[in-house]
């Protein structure tokens, strides 16, 4: 089986680690897995998958282009797309993809993220606009998975009725949108201290770890906890 969606690829390696013959670039969790590389995520090298003669592909239908998929399922391959766009979504698929890939019964990181996920939602913290890139800014709109990870944790995503799921928005706008807090995660662009709280001058801005953010796997039985004490920081 090969993987095409870090997120999960980390699912399947700490459940199934024996059944994955081949992941992305772009796949660091678990740390090393020593598999070959198959290219990214939206430029994988198909004739390096088929190489490798997998009985299944795992993709998303966001991080995956459908070209790619069309030209796996062309050669023989079968492929499996998820779709993830709210965390009970994400549950459901990861034990969709798990079940394909020949679990027997749900592992129990799943079943303890689906437990800290159940609680109820805390009381609001902020009104928020969320960047994901610059240079043009975009930032999340409506129907994403991390807009709602966000609403979960008493974050409410300011564009998260536009149009669009990822809608560019220019700087002026997200200022003058108003909100009491910036969230700039670490991916897919890599904000940090130095690159992204400046376009914000005294506004309270959380550094958030992309992989709690936005990957569906694993991270998600402390993404509560690691994601809360980013928030609550940088709104103190």
């Amino acid at each position: 089986m090969v993987s095409l969606v870090p997120s999960l690829t980390e699912a399947i390696a700490e459940t199934l680690p024996e059944v994955l013959v081949g992941v992305t670039d772009w796949c660091t969790h678990p740390a090393g897995p020593d598999l070959p590389r198959i290219g990214g995520t939206k430029n994988p090298a198909l004739d390096r998958v088929l190489a490798l003669t997998p009985d299944l592909v795992i993709a998303n239908e966001e991080e995956n282009r459908v070209p790619d998929l069309d030209a796996l399922r062309t050669a023989g391959v079968e492929v499996l797309v998820t779709e993830v766009r709210d965390v009970p979504q994400a549950f459901r698929e990861l034990a969709r993809v798990l079940a394909a890939c020949g679990a027997n019964g749900r592992p129990r990181w799943l079943d303890e993220a689906e437990q800290v996920w159940s609680a109820p939602p805390p009381e609001p913290l902020a009104a928020a606009v969320v960047p994901i890139w610059r240079r043009p800014w975009m930032v999340l709109g409506r129907d994403t998975f991390a807009s709602d990870v966000l609403a979960r944790l008493g974050v409410r995503n300011l564009f998260g009725n536009h149009p669009e799921r990822y809608p560019r928005i220019p700087l002026d706008g997200l200022r003058d949108a108003g909100p009491d807090l910036v969230v700039l995660p670490d991916e897919p662009y890599r904000f940090t201290t130095a690159d992204g709280p400046e376009a914000f001058p005294g506004q309270p801005c959380a550094l958030l770890s992309g992989r709690h953010l936005t990957w569906y796997g694993p991270s998600l039985a402390e993404a509560p906890r690691v994601l809360g004490e980013a928030l609550r920081a940088a709104l103190r």
